[in-house]
């Protein structure tokens, strides 16, 4: 039976030559999910077409332009909640220590709070345990969803689709403080360029290859390697 987390986690990824050439193994792994609801199944098929129908460039610049250069919408769970402060250095320990005890192991570069890998962390987790923990992170997720939906983009489905994974909706008050924040623009480089200057913080006992400052500095690289003036069409974000 496929795992919806799983398949979620491979939709939220950096797009790759790999994952667009794996669609209908993609398709027919949520076909074959009876734990997924029929409408949730609508919801997702956008996101893969979308994903595996546009060029690899276009689609490895858009996840870009989302993800990696707005930190409003970060994939990064804790800097939206802790930001660049010495809290998310502890969140991180404590997530990876969460993860090492349940038997789940990552690799040296990966930071435990990528959206993506906890959604892989949950694929290993019984359904109770696994909608549990996904409701705590239920405001960062939904106000992820808010943000995607004002911005047309179908990224924006996964969302919905985690949101209905939860066996509480989300509490609105909850949300608000994270609503307040401010939105940047991935075309203000002023603004990225503060974002890089930014004091990277460590965990793990380690400073360098396990900080905050690889991952910045992996957007940073992606980012160079394509055209800062390119933008998506209205509606395909």
């Amino acid at each position: 039976m496929a795992n919806i987390y799983r398949i979620l986690s491979l939709l939220l990824s950096y797009p790759s030559a790999d994952l667009q050439a794996a669609r209908a193994e993609v398709e027919t792994a949520l076909a074959g999910d009876a734990l997924t609801r029929a409408i949730d199944k609508k919801r997702i098929a956008p996101l893969i077409a979308a994903i595996s129908d546009t060029d690899l460039y276009d689609a490895q610049e858009r996840y870009v332009l989302l993800f990696d250069r707005t930190r409003s919408l970060s994939l990064h769970l804790f800097e939206h909640v802790h930001g660049e402060s010495r809290d998310r250095g502890q969140a991180m320990v404590d997530l990876a220590a969460h993860y090492e005890e349940a038997g789940f192991n990552i690799a040296a570069r990966e930071l435990p709070d990528y959206l993506p890998l906890f959604l892989e962390f949950l694929s290993t987790r019984d359904p109770v345990e696994a909608a549990e923990l996904l409701e705590q992170t239920g405001p960062i997720l939904s106000v992820l969803r808010q943000r995607l939906d004002k911005r047309g983009s179908v990224y924006a489905n996964a969302f919905w689709v985690l949101e209905a994974l939860m066996k509480h909706p989300v509490n609105s008050a909850a949300i608000q403080p994270l609503l307040e924040q401010d939105e940047d623009d991935p075309t203000d480089l002023a603004s990225l360029d503060k974002i890089w200057e930014d004091e990277a913080v460590t965990f793990l006992g380690n400073s360098g290859d396990a900080a905050c400052g690889p991952d910045r500095l992996r957007t940073a690289l992606r980012a160079q390697q394509r055209s800062v003036h390119h933008r998506p069409a209205a509606g395909e974000q």
